[in-house]
């Protein structure tokens, strides 16, 4: 006998909560309930949904990740196409993929353009909770607009989201937010931090020592202990920052503090990838050890004209989800249940034809039911119906169908009499389940 395949290290199955785990894993309920709720706030707020390629042209996230980023330098899945030889990667995130999207079909022809995707993103780094090499990310962008409005809106999103998902911000997540100016402002931070670690040279490890010819920004990014107190001492980009930079930070602050939303600024704050400007912002937790960033975005209004589009402003935020809702595991926090309105007990297979008729007409009324297969006795198919959460029975024994009728059964309720209902009026009685 074959020894049997497992699944790719990093790479994880999604599986129905009736089948056991041997990891700790969320089951795809709760996946499928984030994704209902992401679908309601995204509806609310008029983000329109779009999805793109997995696999991207490798020059895609070389030119706007930049190049001595981690991402790129590090964690990409990239390969030689065998038919043709282009280099391709799997998508490490997803707000390259999208600009090169809206770049390729002029979709900011119209107009600023509110967008969201959903879908697996690929990073060959090393597992740590919540994090995968293949793992899933909400990603929500808002292309052409200029204003703290819009990055005020998104990260009030976020909390929408958490309060559909109940999460208590400030409790269980908490805001974390920064502006990181722009270029030119970045430009005189940049000369003072390499001046200060350079007089710090002898503390700083082999990633920061590379960095700090490539991107010295990184450097404050560093969860290096040994670390910590030259990077505390090192020049804040906020006193380097401009009027206009300070003006647009200082809106961003007044519409969260008027809609009552805590946050901290911190001056330390950055973002992995090379494309950011002005405002950034994280959600964290203190709940899942370490690695406590679970939602991360910023303005980023270079990388349109950088990727070959024509220069538009654009704001945007990733949000993990694989961490987010070991999260909500780990709060005890239980999705709506997913179980079927009703299970159908059929002791009789010469019965099916009959019974399937009726079931087609509930399930086409909006009621959910899970129908036995497979045979057993009548104890067998109640002991299933009970398991698998339904509220109701639907009894489709011999002399209830030679009446023209079947039973209904309360499962949950055990003093709720049983009922008798006619099959030639499905559509009657059927709202009555559909409203249960």
């Amino acid at each position: 006998m074959a020894e049997p395949l497992r699944a790719v290290k990093g790479m994880n199955d999604i599986l129905p909560p009736s089948v056991p785990r041997t990891e700790r894993l969320p089951d795809s309920a709760l996946w499928q309930w984030f994704e209902a709720s992401v679908r309601t706030v995204m509806q609310r707020y008029g983000y329109q949904n779009l999805i793109t390629p997995a696999v991207e042209p490798t020059a895609l996230f070389v030119r706007g990740l930049g190049e001595v980023t981690d991402i790129v330098e590090k964690e990409m899945y990239s390969f030689v196409d065998a038919m043709n030889g282009d280099k391709l990667t799997l998508r490490p995130e997803a707000t390259a993929g999208i600009v090169r999207a809206m770049i390729e079909h002029n979709a900011l022809y119209n107009g600023p353009l509110r967008l969201w995707t959903m879908g697996a993103m690929f990073r060959h780094e090393k597992q740590q909770k919540g994090r995968y090499r293949q793992f899933h990310q909400l990603d929500v962008e808002a292309l052409g607009y200029a204003g703290p409005d819009v990055d005020a809106e998104q990260i009030l999103m976020v909390r929408s989201l958490w309060r559909e998902l109940g999460l208590v911000e400030g409790r269980d997540v908490r805001l974390e937010l920064n502006s990181l100016g722009q270029s030119d402002e970045r430009r005189a931070h940049r000369a003072a931090l390499v001046s200060h670690f350079e007089q710090h040279a002898a503390l700083l490890d082999e990633d920061s020592r590379r960095r700090l010819v490539s991107n010295p920004l990184r450097i404050l990014d560093t969860k290096n202990p040994a670390m910590q107190a030259i990077v505390e001492s090192a020049p804040k980009l906020l006193d380097f920052l401009g009027a206009e930079s300070l003006a647009h930070f200082d809106a961003v602050r007044a519409a969260l503090d008027a809609a009552g939303l805590q946050y901290r600024v911190n001056p330390r704050l950055v973002r992995g990838m090379d494309y950011y400007n002005l405002t950034v912002f994280e959600w964290m937790t203190d709940k899942l050890g370490s690695q406590g960033t679970v939602c991360g975005g910023g303005r980023y209004d270079g990388l349109i004209e950088q990727l070959g589009g024509k220069p538009a402003p654009a704001v945007g935020f990733g949000l993990g989800i694989e961490r987010l809702l070991l999260l909500i595991q780990e709060l005890g926090i239980a999705a709506p249940s997913a179980a079927p309105t009703a299970y159908a007990v059929v002791p009789s297979p010469a019965a099916m034809p009959k019974v399937l008729l009726v079931l087609e007409a509930l399930r086409a009324a909006g009621v959910s039911v899970l129908m036995h297969a497979g045979g057993g006795g009548m104890k067998s198919q109640f002991k299933r119906a009970d398991a698998s959460g339904a509220r109701y029975a639907l009894i489709f024994g011999d002399d209830e169908l030679a009446r023209g009728e079947l039973s209904l059964k309360n499962l949950r309720d055990p003093n709720a009499p049983q009922r008798s209902l006619p099959l030639a009026d499905v559509a009657r009685w059927s709202s009555e389940l559909v409203n249960a």
